[in-house]
């Protein structure tokens, strides 16, 4: 497909969504052509990896399989097997309660795998070069659109059009392709960042998930395999913008004394094990997932602050919606009623969820010792009635029953 002007599918963006994307559809038989304008970094300590990591719970496995990507992607994940959840609101963020929940109360197999971003992307990247239908073109992006009841025309930033039977816009929270269809978004802002970086500690983890909340936001540890012998997590460390700007810049030392502080000494001394990366945290959601063509997903649609391994499990959920109803009937590809399809099968989840998950960000910021309160006393709640525990567990998995 090398210098295709035409194709079934073009992908606006090369990120783990989009890749997974292409992975799927090019698997499924489609041609396709993704573009994204940054070039992938695929290794570990290259300038500008991606240090954050992704829980790829259940349902993801199926629409990795499809892919071609479970495989390749097995070896190298983390499996989680309990989501430990501390309130830290004891005198000097001690905790005051700690709650777990345990995948085997739900299904046989752990709630999901953990996997760095740079790792995803180099699998991924290594899928799309197998596939003969798949012309992966990084260092390119979108720049404009113009749609017909038939077609879609993309411009490149190369100065060459693409024309796209459906146009997959997968290009982030600032989608140009979005932009360029003229639909607009609900967007909330919580004045925090989010720090994102590798640890090792003394003590392993055990394949349990640690999300330790307290006033200014979560700190969450994910398991990782083992760095250089020694256990390792991700973390994810939410706080007020300046806060975390300062700690971005923080020297080693000091930085690690006041996050083994933050994670309450659980796994002992964290050693920092990788650079530092940081980004804001919003809120926002598409007002429709679809355009004439066109079709939103992952963040493009809907971006919600990293709690819970929601986010790219949500984009996961849209893809594998979409690819349902292109392959249930191809030739209706890219059509006004296969996208409607597709906006009324996904857009009351996702107003669920973001909805969801703004509210226990803003309950995990909480600075009132009333609001703290109660934030402890709706996780003994939840943990403590079994049939409402597994329930939750069962919708935050996005899975309707167990097995």
């Amino acid at each position: 497909m090398a210098n295709a002007t035409s194709c079934d599918i073009l992908i606006s963006g090369g990120g783990i969504a989009g890749l997974t994307a292409a992975a799927a559809f090019g698997s499924a038989g489609f041609d396709v052509i993704c573009v994204d304008p940054a070039l992938p970094v695929t290794e570990r300590e290259a300038e500008g990896a991606d240090m954050r990591t992704t829980a790829m719970l259940q349902p993801a496995r199926d629409l990795l399989e499809a892919a071609g990507l479970w495989d390749a992607l097995m070896p190298h994940a983390s499996a989680l097997d309990v989501m430990r959840i501390v309130d830290a609101g004891g005198p000097e963020g001690t905790p005051r309660d700690i709650k777990e929940f345990k995948a085997s109360d739900v299904s046989d197999l752990p709630f999901g795998w953990n996997l760095p971003n740079w790792r995803l992307r180099r699998e991924m990247v290594a899928r799309l070069n197998a596939l003969p239908n798949v012309d992966f073109r990084p260092g390119t992006g979108t720049q404009s659109l113009f749609t017909r009841t038939a077609e879609a025309r993309v411009g490149l930033t190369d100065g060459s059009q693409i024309s796209a039977r459906l146009v997959i816009a997968a290009d982030g929270r600032n989608s140009p392709m979005r932009e360029a269809s003229g639909i607009g978004v609900h967007t909330s802002r919580y004045g925090q960042k989010a720090l994102a970086f590798a640890v090792t500690h003394p003590i392993p983890h055990e394949n349990v998930s640690t999300e330790i909340h307290k006033t200014g936001g979560p700190f969450t540890l994910v398991p990782l395999s083992d760095h250089e012998g020694v256990p390792s997590s991700a973390v994810v460390w939410m706080d007020d913008g300046p806060l975390s700007v300062a700690r971005y810049t923080m020297e080693k030392e000091a930085f690690e004394a006041e996050m083994t502080a933050r994670s309450c000494h659980l796994f002992g001394p964290l050693t920092l094990a990788s650079n530092r990366t940081i980004w804001p945290i919003i809120s926002q959601r598409a007002e429709r997932l679809n355009g004439v063509r066109l079709a939103l997903l992952a963040e493009a649609a809907h971006v919600v602050p990293p709690i819970g391994a929601q986010g790219l499990n949500m984009s996961l959920a849209d893809t594998r919606s979409l690819l349902d109803l292109a392959t249930a009937q191809p030739d209706t590809l890219g059509d006004a009623a296969m996208l409607e399809a597709y906006h009324k099968a996904r857009i009351g989840d996702i107003r669920m969820r973001v909805t969801g998950i703004d509210l226990l960000n803003r309950t995990s910021q909480a600075k009132s010792p009333l609001l703290r309160d109660a934030r402890a006393f709706g996780l003994k709640a939840l943990h403590e009635v079994k049939p409402v525990r597994q329930t939750l567990m069962r919708l935050g998995l996005g899975i309707r029953k167990a097995g």
